[in-house]
């Protein structure tokens, strides 16, 4: 015999970081297997430390981390995981990043300024991934900036199931909050069956982060409900104001859509008080209770990301997950 043979099989294993382990043990029951016993822990000094309780060797290992705040802290624990899964012979690495980090400084707008959403991606693949998976980049060129398979997920439809379901008989206008997501908007319109849409035409200041002026809409939202989407809500300035904006120019209602609810500072407070009936956002991070308010409602992602692993780890179609979309 001149060779040795065996049937080819693969050990599919999941891997959770520290920030929202309960969204890793949905996803773990999705796919009815046990995240991977860790132990990691920080050091006086602030050092990470991990390693996995397990022999991963030869595995199909899916990497799960929410970058929420401490946002550094957790990504240098998750290229930490990624190193120890290379280190230990891991066959093949899935980063699983629900909310990217970084996504927003994807371009050099003045000079002397980084690309940091690139310098993400490197990293990932220099400490050994091989494969990336993540749920509405802030803009789609950042699937690019990794060098190799990216799996990009959409939270499309499971927020229009919503939105249809609670509103669905209202007359809708879908509406972006400024001229960079019309393209995401345009999309929310065919999957409504053709309603109209409007953008809101916006300035920013460069130099003060988060701080937007609104300035006409653009567009029919007079006596309409008005589906407001976006990737993010962060501070809920953007949105706030948005929204206020809507409802000068005669808008019935206004709901808000969002995947990533970071919600740092007073976006609670923001969101809270303004007019908008309904605020809908996905669990790509935690929301602790106290973050939590009556118009709040929070729609697990776990399905969608358990789906898509199992469709990497089968050598199936990701992209049948949305009937094309890319």
């Amino acid at each position: 015999m001149s060779a040795i043979r065996q049937t080819p099989s693969k050990t599919l294993m999941l891997f959770s970081g520290r920030a929202f382990p309960e969204l890793t043990d949905e996803i773990a029951g999705h796919l009815g297997v046990t995240p991977t016993p860790t132990a990691a822990y920080e050091f006086a000094n602030g050092e990470l430390f991990v390693r996995f309780e397990e022999s991963v060797r030869g595995c199909d290992a899916f990497v799960v981390q929410s970058h929420t705040a401490p946002l550094n802290t957790w990504l240098m624990e998750q290229l930490i995981m990624v190193d120890a899964l290379k280190r230990a012979s891991a066959k093949r690495i899935t980063v699983v990043a629900p909310f990217f980090p970084y996504a927003r400084q994807d371009k050099k707008h003045r000079g002397r300024e980084p690309i940091s959403a690139r310098l993400v991606a490197d990293l990932f693949k220099t400490a050994g991934a091989n494969r990336l998976m993540t749920v509405d980049l802030h803009t789609a060129q950042i699937q690019g900036f990794f060098d190799g398979p990216v799996d990009h997920l959409f939270a499309l439809d499971l927020l229009v199931a919503h939105v249809c379901e609670r509103w669905g008989d209202r007359d809708i206008t879908v509406v972006s909050p400024d001229s960079g997501r019309v393209r995401v908007a345009e999309r929310w319109t065919d999957k409504l069956g053709g309603v109209p849409l409007a953008f809101i035409h916006k300035t920013r200041d460069p130099l003060r982060p988060n701080e937007v002026v609104a300035n006409a809409v653009v567009g029919t939202v007079e006596g309409r409900t008005c589906i407001l989407v976006d990737d993010m809500i962060d501070t809920g300035g953007t949105i706030a104001k948005a929204a206020e904006t809507l409802f000068e120019a005669g808008a019935a209602d206004v709901i808000v859509c969002a995947t990533h609810a970071v919600l740092s500072g007073p976006a609670v407070d923001r969101l809270k008080n303004s007019r908008v009936s309904e605020v809908i956002v996905t669990n790509t991070l935690p929301i602790e209770t106290s973050r939590r308010f009556d118009k709040l409602t929070v729609l697990s992602i776990a399905p969608l990301l358990a789906r898509a692993i199992k469709e990497v780890f089968e050598d199936g179609s990701v992209t049948s997950l949305f009937d094309g979309a890319s």
